[in-house]
């Protein structure tokens, strides 16, 4: 009885119904969309943070690199021999500089890894390569002869040579600056670290047994722009190594030219047995602030970074599309929601209102009020499951229409204090300097996951239950003799 009934009311009302359809239908279509958008600017910005971080690190630990002392400026000398030959000769040199944070003891990977809530730690170097490359070209000093005529001396026709002071011509010099980031990696665990969100494009990576071997991984850009391949000999100061691979990253741009294994690192810049940044991985993605306070707290000195430091660094249209999404959207989404709330709250209550005959008859028949309240009820519930139907199509083409379109965002990558992070440039993280900025563009995408449909669901099914709840009340209330008044 209760289905036929609902069923013949439902379908002597549609237009009504599909008022109050459509007014929860753009609620819950909203509310998707700003979910969705919302999910995608999440899973950019963690593309930002992988390439920054390295794929699986939960927080970094740096040092802050201090004032150099002495006479030292912190800054690569080079020093060229004269030659004392008349022929052009090639010279080069190259100046290796630890980049980032201040060197750490690697000794400290170890007490990193032992600290509770911490699942891994690795250790690497990073480095900055300045070479310079050209050749000096010798002055020559050429004198410049002339006759002149004395009077007075030597008689008629007599005359002399004077020979004036000799000048320098040509020379000069002509040199290629040339600066490159290499990264150490702790070959014996690459889960972590600079080279964990690079993908081996071409040869091969690094071997557990190759700790201290004189081989090279270079991204992929690096090795088109210098023209190396697989099999190539990479000379970095004085020292050749085999190029094995092309690594391409997975998720932005290389954060660094070449890598190295760790040692090899170390030898390079004269930094035995030292890293400059520690990449961590937490046992628990929700811990990750005690795990940082207990880094902090158990080894003094060092500087602790999270996704959520390097998050508040990211700028650019990205990190203003992810304000206006989880601020502006979010409230949005709730006006917007209450408003179709109380809206087909208002058109249900309307209904009734123009079914006193009907419902004062059914009483007079002997319904009880519970019973109308059930079919105001259940209609609404209807109501608001088709509501939630049309609302998932129309959230879901909104979805997908960002993500055919995907919108192009840029995020400028700063850094933090500390020196996290692996920012490139010549010469980063020196004293009171900041590493360049790096600035990506992202697509975006809206991605739509089942918790989202399940949210939309679960509004239409609390539309359908406040419009009914009203209904039911205003047809509970209404009695036989409201029926017999508007016959006559």
């Amino acid at each position: 009885m209760f289905g036929i009934y609902l069923k013949r009311e439902l379908g002597r009302r549609k237009k009504a119904a599909l008022v109050i359809a459509l007014g929860l239908a753009l609620g819950i279509a909203l509310v998707i969309t700003v979910n969705s958008v919302s999910a995608g600017m999440t899973q950019a910005q963690d593309k930002v943070l992988k390439s920054l971080y390295g794929l699986g690190t939960d927080m970094t630990v740096t040092k802050a690199r201090s004032a150099p002392t002495g006479n030292s400026s912190g800054r690569p000398n080079f020093e060229f021999d004269a030659k004392s030959n008349d022929s052009d000769e090639e010279q080069s040199s190259d100046r290796v500089m630890t980049q980032g944070g201040q060197a750490l003891k690697a000794a400290l990977v170890a007490k990193v890894a032992g600290q509770d809530g911490v699942a891994n730690a690795v250790g690497a170097l990073t480095l900055n390569v300045t070479k310079v490359n050209g050749s000096f070209t010798q002055g020559k000093a050429q004198s410049t002869t002339g006759n002149s005529q004395s009077q007075g001396q030597g008689g008629p026709g007599g005359g002399g040579n004077s020979t004036a002071a000799p000048q320098v011509q040509g020379g000069g010099a002509s040199f290629d600056v040339n600066s490159y980031s290499v990264a150490g990696v702790d070959v014996t665990d690459q889960t972590l670290g600079p080279l964990a969100g690079m993908e081996i494009t071409s040869g091969k990576t690094f071997t557990a047994a190759q700790t201290n071997a004189k081989v090279a991984v270079l991204s992929k850009s690096y090795a088109k722009e210098n023209k190396y391949k697989v099999g190539k000999t990479l000379k970095i100061s004085g020292t050749k190594y085999t190029v094995i691979g092309i690594a391409t990253a997975s998720s932005s741009e290389s954060t660094a030219d070449v890598y190295l294994p760790l040692k090899q690192a170390q030898t390079l810049a004269d930094a035995k047995n030292q890293v400059t940044t520690i990449y961590v991985k937490a046992t628990d993605s929700k811990q990750i602030d005690a795990v940082k306070a207990a880094i902090q707290k158990n080894i003094s000195g060092t500087t602790v970074t999270t996704s959520a430091d390097l998050a508040d660094t990211v700028s650019g249209s990205l990190s203003t599309a992810s304000d206006l999404a989880t601020s502006v959207g979010k409230w949005l989404s709730i006006a917007v929601l209450a408003a179709a709330f109380l809206v087909a709250a208002l058109l249900t209550s309307s209904a009734v209102s123009r079914r006193v005959r009907e419902f004062g008859t059914l009483k007079a028949l002997g319904w009880p009020s519970r019973r109308v309240t059930r079919q105001v009820v259940g209609e609404s519930m209807v109501n608001g499951l088709l509501g939630g139907a049309l609302g998932i199509g129309l959230g879901l083409a909104a979805a997908y229409t960002v993500t055919a379109i995907s919108p192009k965002l840029t995020a400028q990558l700063g850094n933090t204090g500390g020196g996290g992070g692996m920012g490139g440039g010549p010469g980063g993280g020196g004293p009171g300097q900041q590493s360049a900025q790096n600035t990506m563009e992202i697509a975006l995408s809206a991605p739509v996951s089942p918790t989202t449909i399940a949210l939309a669901v679960g509004l239409a099914v609390t539309g359908g239950l406040i419009a009914g709840a009203m209904g039911g009340w205003r047809a509970s209330r209404m009695r036989p003799a409201d029926a017999l008044r508007s016959v006559s």
